[in-house]
């Protein structure tokens, strides 16, 4: 007896221990089946339809079609919720270019606002269509018992590290309006 198991359609095949009908889209191969008892079922004969493989162009149509995922960039305190307040960001790197720190300074930040009702302050996260950059130096300032501010810090230790995050800097300034300004 055999087994026999449909699939779609087959363009190629290399090295299979099947055999492989090209013409129908089916894959024979061996199984071995043990009946229990006797059976007085002999079967009927069936007739499938022939698959028509793809055209070549419809498979080249279809690999080059990129899917392109836009993020809008953000700075988010607790994760889902987006600050509203455009930072004040210092840059430092090493002379080599090995490794180097980001800043920055928020003002009455929004995050003030809800972190009652959404969550807790758990880091800096930095959100574009690249992924996150997480940063979890972050302190608050207080004047007067209140919050005024929140500086967070992010260290980036290899020339890779400083390479992503300036694309998301880049990102970031061109949604929010932020200049880059070089120190004299």
């Amino acid at each position: 007896m055999a087994c026999v198991r449909s699939i779609a359609s087959l363009t190629s095949v290399t090295h299979s221990p099947r055999h492989v009908s090209r013409s129908s889209g089916i894959v024979m191969s061996s199984c071995s089946v043990h009946p229990i008892s006797p059976s007085s079922f002999t079967g009927s004969p069936i007739s499938l339809p022939r698959l028509q493989s793809p055209s070549p162009t419809t498979l080249r149509l279809r690999s080059l079609v990129p899917i392109t995922m836009m993020v809008k960039p953000a700075l988010q305190f607790i994760q889902g919720t987006d600050e509203l307040t455009i930072p004040d960001v210092k840059l430092t790197r090493s002379r080599d270019g090995s490794n180097g720190m980001a800043l920055f300074s928020f003002d009455q930040p929004s995050v003030f606002d809800s972190s009652g009702e959404v969550g807790e302050i758990t880091g800096l996260y930095m959100i574009d269509e690249e992924g996150v950059i997480q940063s979890t130096d972050v302190n608050a300032r207080f004047v007067n018992g209140k919050p005024e501010g929140i500086v967070a810090k992010h260290v980036m230790r290899t020339p890779k590290e400083w390479d992503r995050f300036m694309r998301f800097m880049e990102r970031y300034s061109d949604q929010n309006g932020l200049q880059f300004v070089k120190k004299q």
